[in-house]
């Protein structure tokens, strides 16, 4: 590997052990057996290499999420249960990449330029959810169909976070969220 891919993966690892806002650039450099004119270099700054190495992790989550084959029919409920435990599974994990996403919004006007790039990828972590509910291909979402859909999911996505970080014990799982589904569709089809 080289420097840029060496910092990316040393940016990982801190990202993981200590979060955005206590990550030095030193750490970074320590991390990745780098010097501290190489982030400079290939990334601008350091919250620049930190977003960069954020949302490849994020990205990362995708495989997870599919949980291999998804059995359920794209937009069935049940597809809706099966989806929902997996990403539910990535966040029991020790050390979990939503402890870190928590972080970022609670601590966002401490790392602006984090905050700006993550902005920017949240839309097409919308598109990618999407694809994964719907089983479709990401590129063949459209437009409309991110801006409600998919900020629908990433917003339960939030909301699961936090509720996972903050007290496992009682948050919620998939089988309790896709009941909670079918009731508002019973309720919303009585009309």
């Amino acid at each position: 590997m080289g420097h840029r891919e060496d910092l990316l993966e040393g940016a990982k690892r801190c990202l993981l052990a200590k979060g955005f806002v206590r990550t030095t650039a030193r750490d970074i450099v320590k991390e990745s057996g780098t010097n501290l004119a190489s982030i400079g270099y290939h990334y601008g700054s350091k919250d620049a290499l930190l977003a960069q190495a954020y949302v490849e992790m994020v990205e990362g989550m995708s495989d997870a999420f599919e949980g291999g084959e998804i059995r359920g029919e794209p937009g069935s409920v049940e597809r809706f249960a099966e989806v929902w435990a997996n990403i539910i599974g990535t966040m029991r994990e020790p050390g979990s990449l939503w402890r870190l996403s928590l972080e970022v919004v609670v601590m966002g006007d401490q790392v602006p330029e984090v905050r700006e790039h993550l902005a920017r990828a949240q839309r097409e972590g919308a598109r990618g959810i999407v694809a994964i509910f719907q089983g479709s291909r990401e590129e063949d979402v459209p437009e409309e169909t991110v801006d409600t859909l998919g900020y629908f999911y990433l917003t339960l996505m939030m909301g699961l976070m936090a509720q996972w970080t903050f007290d496992p014990k009682t948050a919620p799982e998939a089988d309790q969220l896709a009941e909670g589904l079918r009731q508002v569709i019973e309720a919303a089809t009585r009309r």
